[in-house]
């Protein structure tokens, strides 16, 4: 993923979310997936699927037992 795919995906889960403090950063030594960060929490990751020429991306977030606790 480039800058470009970067911003364009901030900018949508921003959007899509209502959240101005969502980030979405390059992962070191790795070019085919991003961070995500609410603020400075990280909260998932963004893969990037090219195959048979159709390009999309998929947002994984995993949600452990003890942050569902209040």
């Amino acid at each position: 993923m480039d800058k470009t795919d970067l911003q364009k995906l901030q900018d949508y889960l921003r959007r899509l979310y209502g959240n101005a403090s969502i980030k979405v950063v390059a992962r070191p030594r790795k070019t085919d997936s991003a961070e995500v960060m609410v603020g400075d929490e990280f909260v998932g990751i963004i893969s990037l699927d090219d195959e048979d020429g159709d390009r999309s991306f998929v947002f994984t977030m995993s949600i452990l037992e003890d942050d569902l606790r209040d």
